[in-house]
């Protein structure tokens, strides 16, 4: 039976527009903390987490993050309702914003656990997991999944899926606009070679005028962003918000309504770096992580600046791991000030 449709505008209001994409080994908590020094809005996705995982395993490995990160949201990974509802309960007890349900994935160790993309062929089971996750608890429900499946890129497949899971009450989809192919494609090949397909994100936006469609995959400008947005709720960026993080501090002003800021409050990227390296400081403080396994995550941030790969070198090199974050922070900057890349030098 299908349930009262939720009015869409109260999902998360006002921060669909852009998001970071879930990104397995990349959009941990450190990553967020990160991203969020620079979009103070975007909504932040967690890597994928499966079912299993959170009921079989370190439920706070899996779910702690720093306050900071809101507005967050959940992924899961997981095709049984009764296992999904019990991780809903877990993330509205943590405090997440959002659960997001995985349709997308294509990698053949997702689909041996029958989850991912794989379950677009399943709409129904689908509806019953989201309804399963909706009456477990107060927490908001999305999906994202992509146009199709192998050879399936008939328009009518997506929109049966999309009215189907949204009969259950799901008032979100986050549609990469691409087919998965279930054999065949590694990942990377599944974000590369099947064809962009805009018009079926498009379109299900006519179809369906009271949900909202976000549309993922290869958008990776402002110019793109703002094309999008003409017929589309929101766009949610992958790989080019890991790669050119900095886009993000222009994200606020150019597509949430934040107020130019003053020239003594605009941000410049040896801000960022030094919270970073003060987050670091904490990190290892507080939970013994290495500042290398925050570092990663804001290689980067000098994207496109002179010198931004001999200060990347230095904050990659696993040979200055028992240095301070201070003192690789110090190494980086005389780096890479420096003319040709020169071997890197140990402060004493």
């Amino acid at each position: 039976m299908s349930r009262p449709m939720p009015d869409a505008s109260t999902v998360l209001p006002g921060c669909r527009k852009l998001s970071v994409a879930p990104m397995l080994d990349w959009t941990d908590r450190h990553c967020r903390y990160f991203h969020r020094l620079l979009s103070k809005n975007a909504l932040l996705y967690t890597e994928m987490v499966t079912t299993g995982a959170l009921l079989h395993g370190d439920v706070p490995r899996h779910l702690a993050y720093n306050h900071e990160e809101h507005p967050l949201a959940l992924q899961l990974g997981g095709s049984e309702p009764a296992d999904l509802a019990r991780c809903a309960r877990l993330a509205a007890q943590w405090g997440y914003d959002e659960v997001n349900l995985n349709c997308g994935c294509p990698s053949e160790r997702v689909q041996r656990g029958s989850f991912g993309a794989c379950l677009m062929a399943e709409p129904g089971l689908v509806a019953d997991c989201v309804k399963a996750m909706l009456d477990a608890g107060p927490v908001p429900v999305t999906v994202k999944h992509r146009i199709g499946i192998d050879k399936l890129e008939s328009y009518p497949f997506v929109r049966d899926f999309v009215g189907t899971v949204s009969q259950a009450g799901c008032a979100v989809f986050i549609v990469h606009a691409r087919n998965a192919w279930l054999k065949g494609l590694s990942p990377k090949e599944n974000r590369e070679l099947p064809p962009l397909r805009y018009d079926m994100v498009h379109q299900l936006k006519r179809d369906f005028p009271h949900l909202l469609i976000i549309i993922n995959g290869g958008i990776g400008s402002t110019a793109q962003v703002l094309e999008q947005l003409q017929q589309v709720d929101g766009v949610m960026v992958g790989r080019e918000a890991y790669h050119n993080p900095w886009w993000l501090s222009q994200w606020d002003q150019a597509f949430f309504g934040a107020a130019q800021p003053a020239a003594s409050d605009r941000l410049e990227r040896e801000q960022v770096e030094q919270q970073m390296v003060l987050y670091m400081e904490r990190e290892m403080l507080a939970r013994g992580t290495p500042w290398f396994a925050v570092a990663r995550h804001m290689l980067g941030l000098r994207h496109g600046l002179p010198g931004a790969r001999r200060w990347r070198q230095v904050w990659s090199d696993n040979k200055l791991k028992d240095l301070q974050p201070r003192e690789v922070q110090a190494l980086a900057h005389d780096h890479s000030r420096a003319g040709p890349l020169q071997p890197l030098v140990k402060l004493s």
